[in-house]
């Protein structure tokens, strides 16, 4: 068997703390307001960018253009005075397979300042409608990755983004609860936004000091309805057709 060497935050930090205990020593509703910045981020993009944009032509690398983009628009919500700060495919090295093999990314991580191996990742995928079939890669994120450690070892939360193209969010809901086998329960701070929780307990592998409970926040973020769709090109066509 290989032997896997550590990691300069494996070395610097052998004993984690999870970052919801961090957070919330910093100040009690410190997960509320990190979501916040998560919401107030995406309101300026789709403001600056989404209703700018016809999503029926441009759709090439939708999922990765969108969250790197989406990292800007959550920092300038940000003050700046946060023990922490958001980074696109911060790798997490905890789970992963001896070199060279890539350690696994997360779209979207919270890296807290000081303890840089406690991390709250967000994972975002694009949902081409509310279907079980169309959320399959989304509830594999959280099977695999999420309740198997290869995401947020060292945090009890963490969060799905799911861009939506088609289909209404309460049945996506519905769809990711199903595929899942979990109950899906209404964010209280976010009562107004397609924002729901999920509870969950994972297995901790033997010599690992890792968090058990696992609470897992969805977000689904309807593309089409934020977009500027040039909805007469489909008439024009329609019409040169007939």
């Amino acid at each position: 068997m290989v032997r896997r060497r550590l990691t300069i935050p494996e070395s610097r930090w052998p004993e984690t703390q999870d970052f919801v205990e961090l957070a919330t020593s910093w100040r009690s509703d410190a997960i509320k307001v990190l979501w916040n910045y998560v919401w107030q981020g995406w309101d300026s993009y789709c403001t600056k960018v989404l209703s700018k944009v016809d999503l029926s032509e441009a759709d090439d690398q939708l999922e990765r253009m969108i969250t790197q983009d989406l990292e800007l628009d959550i920092r300038r919500a940000m003050s700046g005075y946060e023990p922490f700060m958001i980074q696109h495919e911060r790798f997490e090295e905890q789970e992963r397979q001896p070199s060279p093999a890539r350690p696994k990314q997360p779209d979207l991580t919270f890296v807290w300042f000081e303890h840089r191996s406690s991390k709250y990742p967000l994972e975002a995928k694009i949902l081409k409608s509310d279907s079980i079939s169309d959320v399959r890669a989304y509830v594999e994120e959280i099977t695999e990755n999420f309740l198997k450690f290869r995401y947020a070892p060292f945090s009890s939360e963490g969060g799905m983004l799911g861009y939506l193209l088609e289909g209404e969010p309460t049945v996506a809901f519905n769809s990711i609860s199903t595929a899942v086998s979990c109950n899906l329960s209404d964010h209280p701070d976010f009562s107004e936004r397609a924002h729901k929780i999920s509870d969950h307990d994972r297995t901790i592998p033997e010599g690992k000091a890792y968090t058990a409970k696992f609470r897992c926040h969805h977000l689904l973020l309807q593309l089409t309805k934020q977009s500027s769709v040039k909805k007469t090109t489909t008439k024009r066509r329609r019409s040169r057709d007939t």
